[in-house]
């Protein structure tokens, strides 16, 4: 288990992940400013709280494993591949979108990527492809992110019995940010996670830290053994800072102020100042720079599957 206490300084980052992180939480915020001011249809579901997770686990995962992701997944992808540009284009339906504009916000097909708004759909479609992997691709993995809700589908405890018979290199990320879209996690599930994967003889590591290096470092053996056949549920004690879409949030006034206490952002401002500050404007100035382009560019068109 990893484990972060409360005033615990936050390792120092490398310039390269502090980037990262600030480019998802600046790429978040600005998708609900344009929303906010009607410049986008549809709805968006963002990941502010949770940047931390796919940036540690971003150098765990190699360019030949699958990553799948879910709603909540745009930080997902800009760990993955760095293009704010074409992800932005994608939700604004623009030329260079990553899907033609046909996918908007929660779902992508790019190379070995692909996000889905359906809950638990991706648990099943993981497993056949770690199936595929563990045949012909020995040593890769198929990472799948799911959130405490998806717990209630039946298809994640199918998914969960044949990677455990098999011995599939499944590693399924659980973002348990406590509430599911506006239930909270007790009143909507029943006992732990950590049981349910015990249920099927495979094994759980909790992460309570928000501390990309020491993540990493704890993670890193766990998922090599993923990669020889162990499956491997590794939940993240998260925090959404935001709504569960764009302006849906009833919980109440102390459980939001309690998840932007603990906010990486925040935290890592106070501890790192002179390395946040210097490169906190330069990426939000970077944001605003690919939102302008983007929405210059001509209405996308649909010439074809996704990349």
């Amino acid at each position: 288990m990893t484990e972060t206490l409360d005033g615990l300084r936050l390792s120092p980052l490398a310039d390269d992940d502090l980037e990262l992180l600030l480019l998802v939480r600046h790429f978040e915020l600005k998708l609900l400013e344009l929303y906010g001011r009607g410049d986008l249809n549809g709805t968006t579901h963002t990941c502010l709280g949770q940047e931390y997770v796919p940036v540690a686990l971003r150098p765990l995962l190699g360019p030949a494993d699958h990553v799948f992701s879910n709603h909540r997944g745009h930080g997902h992808y800009l760990s993955r591949f760095r293009d704010p540009h074409g992800l932005l284009a994608e939700i604004m339906g623009r030329e260079g979108a990553v899907c033609g504009g046909v996918g908007g916000s929660q779902h992508i097909h790019r190379d070995r990527y692909m996000s889905t708004g359906v809950q638990g759909e991706s648990m099943p479609v993981a497993a056949g492809v770690a199936l595929h992997l563990k045949r012909a691709e020995p040593g890769t993995l198929a990472c799948v992110h799911i959130g405490d809700g998806t717990w209630g589908e039946g298809a994640v405890y199918e998914a969960l019995n044949l990677a455990a018979l098999w011995r599939l290199p499944l590693l399924v990320v659980v973002e348990n940010n406590g509430i599911a879209q506006s239930t909270p996690t007790t009143s909507q599930m029943a006992g732990t996670v950590a049981g349910r994967a015990a249920a099927f003889g495979i094994p759980h590591r909790l992460v309570v830290s928000i501390d990309v290096n020491e993540i990493r470092f704890s993670l890193e053996r766990e998922i090599a053994r993923v990669r020889e056949g162990q499956p491997l549920v590794v939940e993240f004690v998260t925090h959404r800072l935001g709504p569960h879409s764009k302006g849906d949030d009833i919980r109440p006034a102390e459980a939001v102020r309690a998840a932007r206490d603990g906010d990486w952002y925040t935290r890592y401002a106070h501890d790192h100042p002179e390395q946040f500050h210097r490169l906190d404007g330069v990426v939000q100035a970077e944001v605003e720079a690919v939102a302008d382009e983007v929405a210059a560019r001509p209405l996308s068109r649909w010439e074809g599957p996704c990349a």
